[in-house]
């Protein structure tokens, strides 16, 4: 007898039966077992691209703390290194990139999927080894995001360069964000026929863009990048993540063609349940900080989450779940959700 797979069934338009719950960024530095390959791996980037380990630090997790979903352990910027941009991760610094500055730089970027290739066998390896009920997503960048950090090279500039390039040099972003279009496109359709049951779009800089920007450069690509992997695979559900939309969450969830929206911390539980949940199921959104916090606060602002938005919501965080984390926190919270039960 099949399993039931709660995000999956949520996600199908199935009642659920308990909220199901993950956490973004829920496989990484929070984890001790995850410290200790970190350690064992020399650099990050090596560490997304040996299958083996990404497997292993995916299905860390869900082992642990009984997760209703694993995630793929990659990067988003996994799609501009297999452009040809080069990418170095510092310690302490983060991701840095060579940037694209002029039109030469955009002309040389070429996608190689064969780069690529172990984050597909990365998820072959979790699929053998995740448990029946747990649902596997795989994820992109958004578009605009990673044109953002590939124009800038960093993010310790606020995105200067890129947001200089949506308003004074719109075709050249246009002609990056096109090529990004392409390369996300191939990219997710790998990773749903090497086993990905769900997608996740992290558009993780959408609140620098406001007004016909907004619309202009993450509305329109991410609807046509979901209508090309919807033509191809209609029954996988896509969850988009515009972080500090504000105003434009209500756009996004209706215009873009995703299925579920996730919201961020400062989007109140009101606007959620009133604005937000009508249009699309909801992904979130309890602050990270909370959960760094624990205790009295973090419970009551959980089931807050869960007496607002039902049990018909995938529970997560307004953003990803911070290093400093206490893993007893993440016990708690685990249990909360799992077993609160909506009155009447």
């Amino acid at each position: 007898m099949k399993k039931e797979k709660p995000i999956l069934d949520i996600l199908n338009g199935k009642k659920p039966e308990r909220c199901p719950l993950w956490l973004m960024r829920q496989a990484g530095r929070y984890l001790p077992e995850y410290k200790k390959i970190r350690a064992q791996a020399g650099n990050f980037l090596d560490l997304c691209l040996t299958p083996e380990l990404a497997a292993e630090i995916t299905l860390q997790p869900v082992r642990r703390f009984g997760f209703d979903a694993a995630i793929l352990f990659a990067d988003i910027l996994l799609v501009p290194y297999a452009l040809g941009q080069g990418l170095k991760f510092r310690e302490g610094e983060g991701p840095v990139l060579e940037p694209v500055e002029n039109d030469k730089m955009l002309e040389q970027l070429n996608f190689k999927s064969a780069v690529l290739a172990p984050v597909y066998e990365t998820i072959h390896t979790v699929k053998k080894q995740l448990p029946e009920p747990v649902s596997l997503i795989g994820f992109c960048g958004g578009l605009w995001t990673v044109a953002a950090y590939m124009i800038d090279g960093t993010s310790r500039q606020d995105f200067a360069a890129a947001q200089n390039w949506a308003v004074e040099q719109p075709e050249r972003l246009e002609r990056l964000i096109n090529t990004l279009l392409d390369a996300s496109e191939h990219y997710l359709c790998n990773q749903i026929e090497a086993g990905a049951e769900i997608l996740q779009i992290f558009e993780s800089w959408a609140g620098l863009l406001k007004g016909s920007s907004f619309e202009r450069w993450i509305i329109k690509p991410t609807q046509e990048l979901i209508a090309r992997i919807k033509n191809k695979h209609p029954h996988i559900p896509i969850i988009g993540f515009p972080r500090g939309a504000g105003a434009h969450y209500p756009a996004y969830a209706r215009e873009t063609g995703i299925d579920t929206l996730g919201i961020d911390q400062q989007v109140s539980l009101d606007y959620a349940r009133t604005q937000l949940k009508p249009l699309k199921l909801l992904q979130g959104n309890l602050d990270p900080l909370l959960l760094i916090k624990g205790g009295e606060e973090m419970r009551l602002a959980a089931v807050d989450i869960l007496e607002n938005l039902g049990p018909n919501h995938i529970f997560n965080l307004g953003h990803g779940i911070l290093p400093e984390t206490p893993l007893e926190h993440v016990s708690e919270l685990t249990d909360i959700v799992h077993n609160f039960k909506a009155a009447g």
